[in-house]
């Protein structure tokens, strides 16, 4: 196991960490899709938070509701996470992405370029608009070596309508 699995050992720090995520993507103006993006370092400290929205500066303001536009500007959560890392100078080389939603290609190669080792979603069906993307991202971060988990249910709500399974104490 490598030392980014390491973060879940017992299966519970998985679960509070896809749950702060979930937390996150409420923070989301976006009315369609709201994801969050938890990044963790291997001693289980939080590097980096995000969720998807516009970035810094830019208005929301009726944006939201065309599609076109809000596809071009919005920022993805693990994209933010990075981004919010990167803006103070975290590193995120070894860290575990725990994130609401399987990430896309655009997020997928975003966490290889930087370091995330391991990434660790809900077990969802994927909407049929977006199932050969994400083939591709898994494709991606299996070639890239990145671990990938879900976590299992324990007592605790992971993001509605997406069951959580799998094994919680390994990422792979």
């Amino acid at each position: 196991m490598s030392e980014a699995a390491e973060v879940w050992i017992g299966g519970r720090w998985a679960q509070r960490f896809l749950d702060l995520a979930k937390h996150l993507s409420r923070w989301s103006k976006d009315p369609s899709t709201k994801v969050g993006c938890v990044v963790v370092g291997p001693d289980r400290e939080i590097r980096a938070i995000g969720f998807n929205g516009f970035p810094r500066g830019i208005s929301d303001d009726g944006r939201l509701a065309v599609r076109e536009q809000k596809i071009a500007i919005i920022c993805h959560a693990e994209e933010n996470a990075i981004m919010n890392a990167a803006r103070v100078g975290v590193p995120l080389k070894g860290c575990s992405a725990f994130v609401t939603w399987p990430p896309c290609t655009r997020c997928a190669r975003s966490l290889i370029q930087a370091g995330v080792t391991c990434v660790v979603f809900p077990e969802t069906d994927v909407p049929e608009r977006w199932r050969e993307d994400f083939e591709i991202s898994t494709a991606l971060m299996r070639e890239a070596g990145i671990e990938r988990g879900s976590a299992e249910a324990r007592g605790s709500a992971v993001p509605e309508g997406r069951p959580v399974q799998g094994d919680a104490t390994r990422c792979s």
